[in-house]
């Protein structure tokens, strides 16, 4: 069973495994998931100001929400 890239973008960012979620940029076929995710992890890693810091992290968690609302749900086989 694979996991959607968007639940593993939510539990990575959540959970602060930040190589993860490097790795899951470069492999996602989400080109605005993967951008997201730059942002924020360039924002993280070099931005002196919190609120950047802050403001791009929720714009990462803002847009999983959303595509996460439009991903059909995982069945499970049997």
């Amino acid at each position: 069973m694979e996991i959607p890239d968007y639940d593993k973008a939510l539990y990575y960012t959540l959970w602060g495994q930040w190589d993860e979620l490097l790795v899951l940029m470069v492999r996602t076929g989400d080109d605005m998931l993967s951008k997201k995710i730059q942002l924020f992890l360039h924002a993280y890693h070099y931005s002196p100001e919190q609120v950047k810091i802050i403001e791009s992290h929720d714009n990462l968690l803002y847009y999983i929400d959303h595509a996460m609302k439009y991903t059909p749900p995982i069945a499970m086989e049997v």
